[in-house]
């Protein structure tokens, strides 16, 4: 379980980030078109998860824009935006702040299996049942290289540090 703070305070995840070195977990998840994506859509790529409560909050918000300007010059490196808000909600926000470098996946419908299996389901306070911020890194192979629970909600994540490891 992760210790995070909202606004200061205490609220915790269900599990910890899944460990530099292994295996990234498997997910489905569901894309702006409804189709739903598993790990396996991406094989061969890097994958950066941009993972958030909501896209309704400045930070969350504030996160999208900045992956997506971010993507334009990672080599072989899909951004995923994985909250659980709806599918449309995805698809209104990147069409009216004209993101087009990120891949739009929402957890809305997959049974609380994505945010439990990479630890990041919050338990408990006003977002239980959201996903808490965090970064995970997943290689061309699958494998996890790096990964960051964000430890005050409010805050962005640490982009230079993911810039690092994708280099």
């Amino acid at each position: 379980m992760a210790n995070i703070t909202l606004k200061g305070n205490e609220i915790h995840t269900i599990g910890e980030l899944p460990a530099k070195g292994t295996q990234a977990p498997d997910f489905k998840l569901t894309a702006t078109d409804l189709s739903d994506k598993t790990l396996a859509d991406f094989k061969g790529s890097k994958l950066v998860l941009n993972i958030f409560p909501s896209l309704d909050t400045p930070t969350c918000a504030a996160s999208v824009r900045r992956f997506n300007q971010l993507a334009t010059g990672m080599a072989n490196t899909k951004v995923l935006a994985i909250s659980k808000d709806l599918p449309f909600a995805h698809s209104r926000f990147c069409t009216s702040e004209g993101i087009e470098n990120v891949v739009n996946l929402s957890g809305f419908k997959c049974s609380g299996s994505f945010g439990k299996d990479y630890g990041l389901e919050i338990i408990d306070g006003p977002l239980a049942g959201l996903y808490s911020r965090a970064v995970v890194v997943i290689d061309e192979n699958g494998q996890v290289i790096y990964t960051q629970q964000v430890p005050e909600i409010v805050d962005e994540p640490d982009y230079d540090d993911v810039l690092k490891v994708l280099s």
